[in-house]
């Protein structure tokens, strides 16, 4: 694998079950956003910007689920950075059961950084783009 691409192994439980015995929805963006953090402390380049005042903020977050998961399912989420614009860039996520390799999940996440001081946005120019663009990898199309 890519070392740009981090992949964190999650345990379905029974709290992140619904009523129909499967992973609810909104526990995917938990799975989603355990595979960030892990991404953060995999890539310092990225880390240190983060404590130094900068946020990462969610702008808009996109979910193709394809397969349920159930209760004892391993997961993986394989999290990289897809994009980086001018104001924002692009995490790519893709959730696989580990038994049988099915894609369970594929996301895309915008974001953009923000000065945790003066509360605007910071653009990915200069600084940002040298620290973040050679973390950019493309990932496969969900299919």
């Amino acid at each position: 694998m890519d070392s740009r691409t981090t992949v964190t192994a999650v345990r379905v439980r029974g709290f992140h079950l619904d009523g129909y015995g499967h992973v609810n929805h909104a526990r995917y963006l938990e799975f989603l956003e355990e595979g960030r953090w892990a991404y953060v402390d995999a890539h310092p380049e990225f880390a240190a910007g983060l404590a130094q005042g900068v946020a990462l903020v969610a702008v808009n977050l996109n979910i193709d689920y394809r397969r349920a998961a159930v209760m004892n399912d391993d997961l993986e989420v394989e999290t990289c950075l897809t994009r980086v614009g001018g104001r924002s860039g692009v995490v790519g996520h893709r959730i696989t059961h580990v038994g049988s390799g099915e894609l369970v999940v594929a996301a895309s996440l915008t974001f953009v950084l923000l000065d945790q001081q003066s509360g605007q946005v910071i653009p990915m120019t200069g600084e940002w783009a040298e620290r973040l663009g050679p973390l950019v990898v493309a990932i496969p199309e969900a299919t």
